[in-house]
């Protein structure tokens, strides 16, 4: 084993996430990107009802069950494959020029992409204004969910 590989061993955090420069704008640009996405989110979210109520017609109102949790399971489905998928990152963080890492080197895969959205919004709907000021105190300008995934957003390089 060379020194390197030792050293590796005791430090898993990856020390190509140590570059400021990934950091430069990436609260404002988190922001927007926020924006952009929940926007696109209603928008599939408004067809899938219309789906559901047009299928409850064929299905004699079996398929309006689904109303109760088809915002959420959107989300889901939304931020599972977006930032569980191959570029890390949902359609308004790549607008944007962000990306999810992992701060082990590892893949962001679809369970964690969906943990990382489920805390987003619990910690949000219990601390905001607090999650917000997280950020502001961070060295990589990560949040209250991101310190306890492991993860920080930053920009594409």
């Amino acid at each position: 084993m060379t020194q390197t590989d030792a050293a590796s061993l005791h430090h898993p955090l990856r020390s190509d996430l140590d570059d400021v420069r990934l950091y430069r704008g990436v609260r404002t640009r988190r922001i927007f990107a926020f924006l952009f996405d929940y926007t696109l989110l209603l928008v599939l979210t408004a067809a899938a009802y219309v789906v559901v109520a047009l299928l409850g017609i064929v299905t004699l109102g079996l398929s309006w069950l689904l109303f109760g949790i088809l915002w959420p399971l959107m989300a889901i489905l939304y931020v599972g494959l977006t930032v569980g998928g191959s570029e890390q990152a949902s359609p308004g963080m790549r607008l944007m020029g962000l990306r999810l890492e992992r701060l082990d080197g590892g893949r962001v895969d679809p369970p964690l992409a969906v943990l990382h959205g489920v805390l987003f919004w619990a910690a949000h709907s219990l601390l905001t204004p607090l999650l917000l000021l997280v950020g502001l105190v961070t060295a990589r300008k990560q949040l209250l969910h991101d310190l306890l995934l492991g993860t920080v957003v930053v920009r594409d390089r």
